[in-house]
C-alpha cells in the first residue's frame, strides 16, 4: 500500500508522481546517484548483481528483487531511446536465474566465485551489521586479498544506493505497484 496520496490517474507510477511533486531536488539527486551506480560501476556484472540482489532481499523491495540489470538497466537509463555508452551491463556475463535464486543461500551455494561471495557478504553485512563489519579485520583482509581499494569504494557506494533507495521504495509502498517490465524474463 502506497503511503502518500497519489491521484488515481497517477497510481500506476507513484515514484514518478512523487519525483514531480514532492522533494523534487532530492529525488533528482537520488536518481543521479542511481544512474551513477549503473553507469559507472567497475564491478563485474555478477558481483554487482549478487550484492544488489542480497540488498533487495534484505530491504524487502519487490521491484528490486524483480529487477535484472542486463534486462532492465538499459531501458531505465536511456534518454530519447539512446542507452548510455557505458553501463555495468558491459562488465562481463549476465547471471542466470539459478544465480539469483542462490543469492539468499550465498554461504553454501556453489554457483559463486570468491569475489561474488565476498560482494554478497559485504552487502548483507553492510545492511544488517555495519558496526561489526567496520571492525572485522578478518573480513577486511579477505576483501583486500580479492578487491582493490577502488573496487571496495565502488561496492560500498553501490550498496549504499541500493539499500537507501530500495528502502525508500519499500517503506513508501512504491514497490506495491506492478511495473511494466515483466519479472524474471531472461536477458537478451
Amino acid at each position: 500500500m502506497i503511503k502518500i496520496s497519489i491521484p488515481d490517474e497517477q497510481a500506476h507510477d507513484p515514484f514518478g508522481y512523487a519525483s514531480r511533486n514532492h522533494a523534487s531536488a532530492i529525488m533528482a539527486a537520488a536518481g543521479g546517484f542511481s544512474r551513477a551506480v549503473y553507469c559507472e560501476s567497475q564491478l563485474s556484472l555478477r558481483e554487482f548483481e549478487g550484492a544488489r540482489m542480497r540488498t533487495a532481499q534484505l530491504n524487502g523491495c519487490a521491484i528490486c528483487q524483480d529487477f535484472r540489470a542486463a534486462r532492465d538497466a538499459g531501458p531505465m537509463y536511456s534518454v530519447n531511446g539512446e542507452t548510455p555508452e557505458r553501463m555495468v551491463t558491459g562488465n562481463g556475463p549476465s547471471p542466470d536465474e539459478a544465480f539469483f535464486d542462490a543469492v539468499a543461500d550465498w554461504q553454501t551455494a556453489s554457483v559463486f566465485s570468491e569475489r561474488e561471495r565476498l560482494a554478497i557478504e559485504f552487502a548483507e553485512r553492510f545492511a544488517v551489521e555495519p558496526k561489526v563489519l567496520s571492525t572485522d579485520e578478518g573480513f577486511w583482509q579477505r576483501m583486500h586479498d580479492h578487491f582493490s581499494d577502488g573496487e571496495i569504494v565502488d561496492l560500498a557506494h553501490c550498496t549504499a544506493a541500493w539499500m537507501g533507495l530500495g528502502r525508500v521504495a519499500h517503506v513508501l509502498g512504491f514497490d506495491s505497484v506492478c511495473l511494466v517490465m515483466p519479472a524474471h524474463e531472461p536477458a537478451e
